[in-house]
């Protein structure tokens, strides 16, 4: 199995293909990069930062690429740092998915229910535009809205599984934490364990497994149950053996758990 990942890179912070390279790779997958920007750490908390993108370079990396006739049983596509960039990502597809092959889009937008900087309702579109091409698309809670127009999660469900046939909203808050599904035509919700709080790089810790998982032929539902609960243990380290959050979640002290947990359910 090998699977692409389409991110940046933040040089420190834990988070995008610093996360997604090694955890995928640990699932026991082969795991290429296509960085989409290098940045000296990510943009959560840090300020100062460098950035610089890369989209001349991502050009010649796919042409370089296809003279090695690589192709890929699931992409992963992550930050996307403007417009041009989802437009070629949907290129890479085309190009090197297999067939047959998945599709996963992280629609990264924005938290708290605002923008990142430098997006807006614009780029949004264009990112909706890119998860009707995706089998499956992870957004958050704030992403969710952002792509729909509505904060009720069972609405914009709705809306993003007429887009996407397996659209998962994760981290939706409400008295209780649940991640919100779409599969073989209904809305399921699976429970997980609310802790209060900002975790930067979780979503990325938890998309990096996922994949791991769909690529070593886990069910959603049960992909979705080990990919969380992972995260969830690297959250509760993190709260107790990380001061600064900024710096990412701990989930290395965690990854052997989740592994094995893998492996049983093979």
């Amino acid at each position: 199995m090998r699977a692409l990942a389409i991110n940046d890179i933040s040089c420190v912070g834990k988070c995008s293909l610093t996360v997604a390279l090694p955890v995928i790779s640990a699932c026991g997958v082969t795991c290429d990069i296509l960085p989409t920007a290098l940045l000296s750490t990510h943009t959560g908390g840090f300020t100062g930062y460098t950035f610089l993108g890369l989209d001349d370079e991502m050009k010649k990396i796919a042409d370089h690429w296809e003279t090695l006739g690589l192709k890929y049983d699931l992409i992963y596509s992550g930050y996307l740092g403007s417009r041009a960039q989802i437009a070629f990502v949907k290129e890479m597809k085309r190009r090197f998915l297999k067939q047959g092959g998945v599709f996963v889009v992280d629609p990264v937008l924005g938290d708290n229910f605002t923008f990142y900087k430098g997006f807006d309702a614009a780029f949004a579109e264009e990112m909706l535009s890119l998860c009707g091409e995706a089998d499956y698309i992870l957004p958050n809670e704030t992403e969710s809205y952002l792509l729909t127009g509505t904060k009720d999660f069972s609405a914009a469900l709705k809306k993003l599984a007429a887009v996407c046939p397996h659209p998962v909203i994760t981290g939706a808050q409400t008295e209780a934490g649940y991640f919100i599904y779409y599969q073989d035509g209904e809305a399921r919700r699976l429970p997980i364990p609310r802790v209060e709080g900002s975790f930067h790089g979780a979503g990325d810790v938890f998309a990096s497994a996922f994949c791991g998982c769909l690529l070593r032929g886990l069910s959603v539902e049960k992909a979705l149950s080990l990919s969380a609960d992972f995260c969830y243990r690297a959250i509760l380290r993190t709260q107790k053996e990380v001061p600064d959050r900024k710096y990412g979640l701990n989930y290395e002290r965690e990854i052997l758990g989740f592994l094995q947990a893998l492996e049983a359910s093979v």
